[in-house]
């Protein structure tokens, strides 16, 4: 199944996509609850536990009828997940990416966080901070969503805490990454996390099998595969969760792959007027323009 955020006019609101259909989620919570519901987003959803309120067969009858279904090129697809509790990200876990780097593969994962209010949707652009900085990368991942909350969980029990997946661009300020000497002022500008479009559930993809590359104005910048992690989802989920909770519609973006800016020579930032696109195989397209 795939989920996400639509608005449609001055309604905005979590929904189930199936086919050409947007199946508003509120909708589906009162039918089956008899009380008023609405979602501003995914992660209202998920944080009240909607998937096993509404029920899982409640969500297969309506994807059949269809009876509260918004036709899908009528609505825009926001960001799924408007303000994540928590995004936590995975430096260098592709191998080809610390090659890339000239560097060794890291002995643990090195996580850092981006800003949970800096998330934009499909199609809203990625704004260059003027002033502060004008080497702005790209880089596409793989971010996974919470669906369950847990604390210290076993990588064999960590697919059972995974609602899906979705595409990140951890678009990051260069110069401010190595100058702070820590990441987080150079990874959380403000626009600095599109998500999306959708959130697919984890039987529709293979994370660890996955097809992942990146455009930028039709030219393949990244193009690479999940099954070149270092760290893969169960392993991230177990190691993340020992140090602090995880919750429902908490993001954990988990690296990107070669290719990125930076390593070109000459290095190629982000300018305005680019159009970036992020695409993951099973998801989508995650597309920005830059300004």
């Amino acid at each position: 199944m795939k989920y996400g955020t639509f608005q449609l006019g001055n309604r905005v609101g979590a929904c189930l996509i199936h086919g050409k259909f947007a199946i508003d989620l509120g909708q589906a919570f009162f039918r089956q609850f008899k009380r008023p519901a609405k979602f501003q987003d995914l992660g209202e959803f998920l944080e009240q536990g909607g998937v096993e309120k509404v029920g899982q067969l409640e969500l297969d009858r309506l994807t059949r009828e269809r009876t509260v279904g918004i036709p899908l090129h009528e609505v825009k697809l926001k960001a799924p997940l408007r303000r994540p509790p928590k995004i936590v990200c995975v430096g260098l876990n592709y191998r080809a990416h610390a090659t890339e780097q000239k560097l060794e593969p890291p002995p643990a994962p090195m996580l850092f966080a981006k800003a949970p209010n800096i998330v934009i949707g499909p199609e809203d652009a990625i704004e260059i901070p003027l002033g502060l900085s004008e080497q702005i990368d790209y880089e596409c991942e793989l971010a996974v969503v919470i669906g369950t909350p847990g604390f210290r969980i076993p990588r064999t029990e960590a697919k059972k805490h995974v609602f899906g997946y979705t595409i990140m661009n951890d678009v990051t300020a260069r110069d401010l990454q190595r100058g702070d000497k820590q990441w987080f002022r150079g990874k959380s500008c403000n626009t600095f996390a599109p998500l999306g479009p959708v959130v697919v559930t984890p039987d529709e993809i293979d994370p660890a099998n996955a097809p992942v590359h990146l455009k930028v104005n039709g030219e393949v910048r990244q193009k690479s595969n999940t099954n070149d992690l270092i760290f893969d989802v169960p392993f991230l989920i177990e190691y993340i969760s020992a140090a602090f909770p995880l919750e429902a519609g908490d993001v954990i973006s988990t690296g990107t792959p070669s290719g990125v800016g930076m390593f070109m020579t000459p290095p190629r930032w982000l300018k305005k007027g680019d159009r970036v696109e992020a695409t993951i195989e099973g998801i989508g397209t995650l597309a920005n323009p830059v300004r």
